[in-house]
């Protein structure tokens, strides 16, 4: 995979819109060199299916006369590739240099001279010096995913030695000059046909890069980009949509995504900066599909608590529960009544909710009757982490505040409840929801991509991901 591994994540070229990034990817040197490791495997393998055609031709060869030859069956023995560098040319591109690369060959040649004399044998050949330079374009297809091709190639062949087995020694000065010359123009044409063929190869490695990836049943998250990447010395950095969409249904969040620059940290390969508006475009996706509710029966309370979910327990309470429906079990709905926010500072994600909850007596005959609705005002903390390859997180309780907004058993006061509802959210709601949060979402993927020595930190507006990669198969 001839650079492939790192070119999927830069290479997209921007769409028309004109927006702020959800979320940001930096590759920098250490991630370019990892790069030109994986590339250098690629090509090399490549330049062995170098076909050198058979020469031939007719020489006159003083006090011999007309000497025909022929030289067949070249074989790429060995490819050395010992030094090789990948740079960035700032504002345009990448380019690729190779130097000092050799070529070991074996073939057999053939003389026929003085109408009857016949010699044959083999040789071996080695073309060294050869330097390679190619300029790579990274664009865009009509699904918003990268191709690339060459730009341009230039190949130089530096110095062809040749050691023949069997025959006589002038025939080495009479090989040297043909076999120079073909070869230098036999391998020049071939290696950037095979440089552009290599890169060319790496466009189906390229459609695995997940631009829209299914999170679950409700939502998908793109990572299309929304400007050029950003070309300098040391790194290529680029913006990502990085906005959750309902599956099926992509409606625009009523907020935008506001600007962030990643730091200058450059120890790891890669850098990923995922923004607060990432996070609130998720929060908004489940709200907007109804996904942020919960039925909370008593059977989801522990055993051993004292507090059960029925009208004994509440009548204590709320003296009313008990008088006009004794003997009952209940059943609560919380769910959201607005978007929940997401903020994140230094070393703490907070997250800000404002759900109701519902409070049903369920008659014998299951049926609910209602009896009040609370305004519940949360915050909780966030713990971020990454997941294989996705980023997921767990919550806790920082504070709740309880408000009612309609009672059908008369007034009560509300903070008597607060025990109760703690007790719910902390043992019921908040467990069932880290269940979720563990799965994570993923985060921008190619094939068989893995993150090696990640750390996150947790900053202004955003979350900081900065790793390693390793591609496998």
């Amino acid at each position: 995979m001839f650079l492939c591994c790192w070119l999927a994540l830069v290479a997209l070229i921007p769409l028309t819109l004109s927006i702020n990034p959800g979320v940001k990817v930096k590759l920098t040197a250490k991630g370019l060199e990892y790069g030109r490791q994986l590339g250098m495997a690629s090509i090399q393998k490549k330049l062995k299916t170098i076909k050198v055609p058979d020469i031939s031709g007719t020489q006159r060869v003083p006090t011999i006369g007309k000497v025909r030859y022929s030289l067949t069956n070249l074989q790429i023995v060995d490819v050395g590739l010992p030094e090789s560098a990948l740079g960035l040319v700032p504002g345009t591109g990448v380019r690729l240099s190779i130097g000092k690369a050799f070529i070991s060959l074996h073939g057999n040649w053939r003389v026929k001279y003085l109408r009857i004399i016949k010699d044959s044998g083999s040789f071996d050949l080695k073309v060294s010096d050869l330097t390679v330079t190619t300029s790579i374009a990274i664009k865009s297809d009509e699904t918003g995913r990268p191709t690339v091709s060459t730009v341009n190639c230039a190949a130089t062949v530096g110095r062809v030695s040749i050691k023949f087995h069997g025959g006589a020694s002038w025939l080495y000065n009479l090989f040297k000059k043909f076999i120079d010359k073909a070869l230098r123009n036999a391998l020049e044409k071939q290696i950037c046909t095979l440089v552009t063929d290599a890169v060319s190869e790496m466009n189906p490695q390229l459609k695995t890069l997940n631009v829209v990836a299914k999170v679950d049943q409700y939502a998908e998250i793109e990572y299309s980009m929304v400007s050029a990447p950003t070309v300098s010395n040391a790194s290529i950095e680029l913006g990502m949509k990085g906005e959750f969409y309902n599956i099926g249904k992509h409606q625009e969040p009523p907020f935008s995504p506001a600007a962030f620059s990643l730091p200058p940290e450059t120890n790891n390969m890669l850098y990923i900066g995922l923004s607060a508006f990432t996070a609130n475009s998720a929060a908004f996706v489940y709200n907007t599909a109804g996904a942020l509710s919960l039925y909370i029966t008593d059977d989801m309370i522990p055993q051993g608590s004292p507090i059960r979910l029925n009208t004994r327990t509440f009548g204590t309470f709320i003296p009313q529960i008990a008088k006009r429906f004794p003997g009952l079990m209940m059943k609560l709905l919380v769910r959201t009544a607005k978007n929940p926010i997401i903020t994140s500072e230094p070393n703490n994600a907070t997250v800000e909710a404002t759900c109701t909850v519902t409070a049903y007596a369920i008659q014998p005959n299951a049926t609910l009757s209602p009896l009040f609705v609370l305004n519940m005002e949360t915050s909780v903390s966030a713990r971020v982490f990454v997941s294989g390859m996705r980023v997921a997180g767990a919550v806790s309780l920082n504070k709740m505040d309880l408000t009612l907004a309609t009672s059908y058993v008369g007034d009560f006061q509300v903070r008597a409840l607060d025990s109760i509802f703690q007790l719910v959210l902390k043992v019921v709601v908040l467990p069932k929801l880290n269940v979720q949060l563990a799965k994570g979402y993923p985060l921008p993927t190619l094939g068989k991509m893995k993150l090696v020595n990640t750390q996150l930190q947790v900053l202004k507006d955003y979350i900081l991901i900065g790793t390693d990669v390793q591609f496998t198969g």
